[in-house]
């Protein structure tokens, strides 16, 4: 990210959302909102996940992280995003935009990854409930936790640092509410051919090995739940994962639609409301789809206000 790449550009200017003048108000209460609940959502989710003795299992350890990616996510792209709504000129530094970007690759990265553990989560529990806290141990969901970050950290700063090592010598007006790598790559005035091959070859590895790992392990809970004889058993197991499920189908094919598509019929326009999506729709539907329909984590939080109000009397 040498300053010498860029020496004709400081700064991007922003489209955002939408260009048209009267919609700038109503769609930043809209984000306000959806961003807000997002904080509210995942803030209580990594909470009773933590203060709450009942939570302390291995699927629950996940979600929390899963809260946290989730809440990052929305947060490297909201607040500009919201203020950007409000100001008469949409700019963002180029450093800026660099961080923004980084930030996003890690969260996003992270999801992914995230995503595919859960789901072995699942098949140890349903395939093999008797060594379920033996196989994922402490030790073992910190690791999976840990090679998780690592992994999504070192994949954004070798693709953000592609991004930004080509130069930016014409426009400087980004297509998008937030600094992407596709239409970043659209400004430049030198050869993009190296970091679109890093993006691809990055973004086809993560997609590929996390689907994989998905759809290996829900296609054993498959078998496993159809071997199940009682049908409420199966109506259970059937029900725990039809969830997450239907989160991975969403988020994993609004990737697939936004990052491996041939460049020729390539939309930015449509990129952006696929962003949206991702970026600030998903991370506040996750914690109602993984948790505000779990029995477990409603108990939790009955207990914790009723903890919460027993302190306030007492005061």
């Amino acid at each position: 990210m040498a300053p010498e790449n860029s020496t004709w550009v400081t700064e991007f200017i922003l489209t955002g959302v939408s260009d048209h003048p009267e919609l700038q108000i109503p769609l930043f209460f809209v984000f306000l909102v959806t961003y807000g609940l997002t904080m509210a959502e995942n803030l209580g989710i990594i909470t009773l996940t933590s203060v709450d003795s009942q939570l302390q299992t291995p699927m629950y350890f996940f979600l929390r992280h899963l809260a946290v990616v989730n809440l990052g996510n929305s947060t490297v792209i909201a607040p500009k995003m919201l203020i950007n709504f409000l100001a008469t000129k949409k700019t963002i530094s180029y450093y800026e935009c660099a961080t923004q970007l980084g930030g996003f690759l890690v969260f996003i990265v992270a999801e992914v990854s995230m995503l595919a553990v859960m789901a072995y989560d699942r098949y140890v529990a349903i395939c093999n409930p008797l060594l379920y806290m033996v196989v994922l141990s402490h030790q073992v969901c910190l690791l999976l936790v840990s090679l998780t970050y690592l992994y999504s950290f070192s994949t954004a700063i070798v693709t953000s640092s592609s991004v930004f090592s080509v130069s930016y010598c014409s426009s400087n007006v980004i297509n998008h509410f937030y600094c992407d790598s596709v239409p970043l790559l659209a400004l430049s005035c030198s050869d993009t051919s190296f970091p679109e091959m890093v993006i691809f070859v990055s973004a086809g590895t993560n997609l590929v090995c996390s689907m994989t790992i998905v759809l290996v392990s829900y296609f054993n809970i498959v078998l496993s739940i159809l071997r199940i004889r009682s049908s409420e058993g199966r109506k259970k197991a059937f029900s725990t994962c039809a969830s997450h499920m239907t989160a991975v189908i969403v988020f994993y094919g609004t990737l697939l639609f936004m990052y491996l598509q041939p460049r020729s019929s390539h939309s930015l326009d449509t990129d952006k409301m696929a962003s949206v999506f991702y970026t600030l729709v998903i991370p506040m539907l996750n914690p109602m789809i993984y948790s505000l329909r779990n029995k477990d984590v409603k108990a939790a939080l009955k207990r914790f206000l009723t903890n919460v109000c027993c302190s306030i009397k007492s005061m």
